[in-house]
């Protein structure tokens, strides 16, 4: 992965991962699996474990801890009211800057 992208997913690994929850609850390997499956194959499940700290900790999503067959408890993150809001927002912002830079680039070329 280059540093421009490393560089982009840091600021947008948060609202992906909030889209991912949108849809259905998960743990964070399916997590860090559903993001490989969109193409995301170069990130660390390490960084995607810290995350869910962060927004468990700003209070974006509910979790509920669940028996594992293979180990201790697994934490299964939904997306609950502010972090659907918070999921708003971000394609909000998401759609202006990606609309602002398709017109440069348009301009560019």
């Amino acid at each position: 992965m280059g540093k421009q992208m490393t560089e982009m997913l840091k600021g947008t690994l948060e609202g992906i991962v909030l889209a991912i929850l949108s849809t259905a609850p998960a743990y964070g390997y399916e997590i860090t699996a559903r993001l490989r499956d969109q193409g995301f194959t170069d990130i660390a499940e390490g960084t995607v474990y810290a995350l869910l700290v962060r927004i468990e900790q700003r209070g974006l999503v509910d979790v509920e801890k669940v028996p594992s067959e293979k180990g201790p408890p697994r934490k299964v993150f939904s997306l609950n009211e502010r972090g659907r809001q918070d999921l708003e927002e971000f394609w909000t912002t998401w759609s202006f800057l990606a609309d602002r830079i398709e017109q440069l680039h348009r301009k560019g070329n």
